[in-house]
Formats: structure tokens, sequence, C-alpha cells
């Protein structure tokens, strides 16, 4: 086996799993092992980071050409569920249009920077207390934005039987898990990041190849808040969108990326260890 080698990012690492000591700054940790990354299930995963890299990149490389985003009309009802039974595709994509109003979509931020606020996710809403016994009951989602111009999460309520949004909960402080398209970003602004240079380097080791874009990579990633005794530099994390990405060469080993925090409300990169 290779000789393990420190450099400003760290080391590659052979096998599933990173054990992370705690300390005041870095809790204890363990890679994913197979959950969104693994060598011959991961093509989802694969697939998404490529789109949102290459839309990264498209962005990052013509941003003066990028035409103003236009919010859509919300699409016909399409097929429906019934009661408690998942949203259906159909269901998902129209809520999503139907909570993104002209106002939300004028006034949010994605993580790339553009226009309308960052979704999150959709999903099935608990039913009304006096609606329990209700086999009529609407159904309803809530749809969740993280909005980057004033980092904050929006949830919106839609009812799915009327089409209208019945209520809206913004919060500051508050961070759900991460988004793809937020991982993806994230790697992307490590990719070009002058710390990230261990990671190409340890990239280049592992395949003899240079690394440039996410979608050589198998993605994983964690929400990074600041405490007590965390460095100054990621003190904001918590109120920013901040993480702890973790990068597997496809086919082959982790690359230990732990004493690196991204601030995706920044755009920045910290070293912490």
């Amino acid at each position: 086996m290779r000789t393990i080698v420190h450099r400003h990012l760290g080391k590659v690492v052979a096998g599933a799993a990173i054990a992370v000591a705690g300390t005041a700054v870095m809790i204890g940790i363990t890679l994913p092992g197979s959950a969104g990354a693994d060598d011959s299930g991961g093509q989802g995963t694969e697939q998404t980071a490529q789109q949102a890299g290459q839309a990264g990149q498209a962005g990052g490389q013509g941003k003066a050409a990028v035409q103003p985003g236009v919010v859509e009309e919300a699409p016909a009802e399409g097929d429906t569920g019934k009661g408690r039974d998942p949203l259906t595709d159909d269901e998902t994509e129209r809520v999503e249009k139907l909570a993104l109003d002209r106002q939300l979509f004028r006034s949010g931020e994605n993580v790339e920077g553009d226009k309308g606020p960052q979704r999150i996710t959709v999903d099935l809403a608990e039913p009304e207390l006096n609606e329990l016994d209700d086999p009529n009951a609407p159904r309803r989602a809530d749809v969740s934005f993280y909005d980057y111009k004033d980092d904050a999460l929006v949830t919106r309520t839609v009812n799915l039987d009327t089409g209208k949004v019945e209520a809206t909960d913004t919060q500051h402080g508050v961070q759900p898990p991460l988004s793809r398209a937020e991982t993806v970003e994230a790697t992307q602004l490590l990719i070009a990041d002058p710390l990230g240079a261990g990671l190409k380097a340890d990239y280049k080791d592992a395949t003899g190849k240079e690394l440039t874009t996410p979608d050589q990579l198998l993605l994983n990633s964690m929400v990074f808040r600041a405490t007590t005794g965390t460095p100054a530099a990621v003190s904001d994390c918590g109120k920013h969108r901040c993480l702890r990405l973790f990068a597997k060469v496809k086919n082959g080993p982790w690359i230990d990326s732990r004493d690196l925090v991204i601030d995706l409300s920044a755009r920045k990169v910290a070293k912490i260890g």
C-alpha cells in the first residue's frame, strides 16, 4: 500500500470509513460506507453530481450570458395520490411551482447566487388536528427552500386540492440536511480554492488524472455548526450554511477532507484542523 502523505488537505484513506476523534471543534463522525457513494449503486449520485457540476461550470464560465430565470405556471394536476399516500411525481412538481411564487423568486437567491431560493425538500404535510379522522381531508405538501440572500429557511404549506399556499414559515439559524446541488457546489468551490490543492493531489495519486469537476467524485456532506472554541474563520457557521465534504474516488478510496469547512453563504473555504 502506498505511504499515506500528509498535505494541506489530508490523506488518501483506503477503505469505507474514517473515524474522527472528538475535540472542541471536531465531533466524532463516521464516513458513510455505501449510502449514496458506493461503487456499484451510486449511479444516481454520480449523474446528479455530473449534471450539477456541468451547470456550475457553465455558470462560472459565462455568467454574463446567463438569461434571467422565469417562474413557470404550475402544471396541471396530473397523477394524484389519496389520503396519506406519498406525493406523486406530478404532485411534487406542481407544489414546488405553486410554492415558488414571483415574489419569493425575485427576492430569493440560490446556492450559485442566481435568482430564486434553493429547493431543499418537498414532503407530504401532516393533517390538521381536526382532520385526523377525516378520510376526505385535503392533501397538503410542505416545500422548503434555503434563501442564501437572507440565510433563511423558508417553508411553505401548499393545499393540493385548492392549489393555494396556506402558510409560510421563515426561520434563521435552522440548517436542514444539504441538497445534492449544494454538495456539488461546495465541491466546485473547494476544487477552485487553494485549500483544494491536497484534494486534487490525492485524486491524482489515486487515479493518475487531474481533478477538475465534481462529477469525477462520489460525494456526501454534513452540515457544520460553530460551537464553543470554533476558530474565528468559521464562527458564522450555523447562521451561515456551512458543511464538511466527504469525497470518494470512483472505484477507489475516500479522500480525507475533515479539516476543511466550506461556507456556502460566504463562498469561502476554511481550514480548522
